[in-house]
């Protein structure tokens, strides 16, 4: 029976790790019993300099998964965890020495997560109804305004700046404001 794993690994190396994992996959020839690696990732876009890059976040940072072909009891054969466990940068499964594999639910829902993701890049940040914004493109550039309303699908944001002494609301996407600290505030 095939059961999924979060494997824990340093933080920042998670590619290496699918990497080393794919190599030792093929090398031990455990096709057969790790039958999937994943690295949940979701595209984001932000604006730098006027100009919109997209990258990549992790979904689960400092984690991937593996599919492995446990025995009839739902465990997972000794050589493939000491194989998994023995990886460069891995630091072991999450739940240690007896780990919980995922349900089919959470599986299933990881995946449509990231099939989501690949449909339509999202904002790189996230804003909430109340936090101060400073404008960064366009007529208002450098005017700090309070979010009214946040529209997550559409991206974008109806931001209360003020003008001559009067507040007025303005519509602005997510790649048009960044987040102001407090001590920028100051």
């Amino acid at each position: 029976m095939k059961q999924w794993y979060f494997i824990h690994t340093y933080s920042g190396h998670e590619n290496k790790v699918v990497e080393s994992l794919n190599a030792r996959i093929r090398d031990l020839e455990l096709a057969e019993l790790i039958t999937g690696v994943l690295l949940p990732k979701e595209k984001v876009v932000e604006l730098r300099g006027n100009k919109e890059v997209v990258s990549e976040r992790m979904f689960y940072p400092g984690y991937v998964l593996v599919e492995i072909e446990c025995d009839d009891s739902g465990k997972i054969p000794d050589n493939v965890f000491h194989a998994i466990k023995s990886t460069p940068k891995v630091t072991g499964f999450l739940g240690g020495r007896q780990p919980t594999p995922l349900s089919q639910a959470e599986v299933d829902q990881i995946v449509h997560n990231i099939e989501v993701a690949t449909e339509k890049p999202k904002p790189k940040f996230t804003y909430q109804v109340g936090e101060v914004v400073r404008i960064k493109s366009g007529p208002f550039a450098s005017f700090t305004g309070k979010v009214e309303e946040v529209n997550e699908d559409k991206a974008l944001l109806k931001v209360s700046i003020t003008i001559f002494g009067r507040s007025t609301p303005y519509e602005l996407s997510f790649l048009e404001v960044e987040k102001v600290t407090f001590a920028e505030e100051d």
